[in-house]
């Protein structure tokens, strides 16, 4: 060879070059599917944590928070590893329905976890009416639906940890009324009637052993009301009650495959295999510790966990429920909501999914689902069950409440 580059280095470097631009063709290919697809059936996520971001950094002062800009750019958003959404990515991310998270946090248990859960809706339907044109207020499937052919974002909410319901039948039924859809029934805290995933954990002791009878009958009140029992954050003796007492499918809204990682958080394959026999559905969170069980993960290990779910409960039961907002780890690939596209694309890369496959994980299980829970409030209706008046025995209670009724 002579000079620089002979024969044989310029032939190499054309068949690099073929093989990259014929790569990025396919890769182009892909990504063009995807789009046509969640033009036709709405993403849906089942779990972000932007409303207590903005309870965190504006006080939930939302004159000080503009969601149409790239929040990238915006302080204090900017500099937190916390932040993940905005409209501006959302729409790159072609999400086409988010559930959000009215959060209360654990230290609120016994004390103003009620009235934090009231403030976190309102500022969750004040978001929602500040943005009109690219936002809509939903509750139902139908509605859902309607809103995507709209091109609109249909917004959903989605109360996360049953000490929300202060152990109050009633406050559950007026937290339906004000457009929650689903309950997770804990969150890193059991409540007096159900064990959190915390206590899965190496040492620890259930507190309840699963769900108490009160927690048995907040289930059963759910699926009169057609709100989704959500099971992230429980035990995994809880799920078990859960799934022998529910008369509607489950949801997961933001969990993983405990096979590939062990995490107390994630879903074991028995369960797996009874949600499926449930006709509910397991929402992939991309939280790198519920992924990897590390603080690195790729795209790819999130596509592992939904190839997991799927074969082991069928693609009829598995969806997406990143959690953005709520982690300070992602995934490389999925930094924010922008990159949902992505990984559709990488799931059509790998031949397994065809394009209803792809459009059931997208939102058509989801979607399915609550009709499901709808048509069991339907019947339960017409069946004339009545709202349920039990009350949570004192002694379930360790003493510790903030209102009860005087003892007889």
């Amino acid at each position: 060879m002579k000079g620089r580059f002979g024969p044989l280095t310029v032939v190499l470097v054309l068949c690099s070059w073929v093989v990259t631009r014929a790569g990025d063709d396919r890769v182009h290919d892909r990504l063009a599917v995807v789009r046509r697809l969640l033009e036709e059936v709405p993403l849906i996520d089942g779990h972000n944590d932007l409303p207590w971001n903005i309870r965190k950094y504006v006080r939930n002062q939302l004159q000080d928070f503009h969601f149409s800009e790239d929040l990238r750019q915006t302080e204090p958003w900017a500099r937190s590893v916390w932040s993940h959404t905005d409209l501006f990515r959302l729409q790159q991310g072609m999400v086409g329905a988010q559930f959000w998270s009215a959060y209360a946090p654990c230290s609120s248990q016994y004390l103003d976890s009620v009235q934090l859960t009231l403030e976190q809706i309102d500022v969750i339907r004040r978001l929602i009416a500040q943005y009109p044109q690219h936002m809509q207020f939903v509750t139902t499937a139908d509605e859902v639906v309607e809103a995507h052919r709209a091109r609109k974002l249909a917004s959903l909410i989605g109360v996360e940890g049953g000490h929300a319901i202060g152990t109050s039948l009633a406050v559950l039924r007026v937290l339906y009324r004000l457009g929650a859809r689903y309950l997770t029934l804990t969150h890193t805290c059991s409540t007096p009637w159900a064990d959190c995933s915390n206590v899965d954990a190496p040492g620890q002791i259930p507190d309840h052993g699963g769900l108490t009878d009160f927690g048995k009958a907040v289930v059963l009140e759910m699926n009169r009301l057609g709100m989704m029992v959500d099971l992230s954050h429980v035990s995994i003796l809880t799920m078990l009650d859960v799934l022998q007492v529910t008369k509607a499918p489950v949801i997961f809204s933001h969990s993983a495959a405990h096979a590939l990682c062990n995490s107390s958080r994630n879903v074991p394959d028995h369960v797996l295999r009874l949600v499926a026999q449930n006709r509910g559905i397991v929402m992939v969170a991309f939280y790198t510790y519920f992924v990897s069980c590390n603080d690195t993960a790729t795209i790819r290990d999130v596509v592992a966990h939904i190839n997991h779910i799927r074969d082991v409960a069928g693609a009829d039961h598995v969806g997406i429920g990143a959690g953005y907002d709520g982690i300070n780890l992602t995934p490389q690939g999925l930094e924010d909501v922008s990159g949902y596209p992505r990984l559709f694309a990488e799931l059509l890369a790998s031949k397994r999914w065809t394009e209803h496959d792809l459009k059931k994980l997208a939102g058509l299980n989801l979607l399915r689902v609550m009709k499901d829970v709808e048509q069991v409030r339907d019947n339960m209706r017409q069946s004339g069950v009545q709202p349920s008046e039990d009350l949570i025995p004192a002694h379930d209670l360790y003493g510790k409440t903030y209102c009860r009724f005087p003892e007889t």
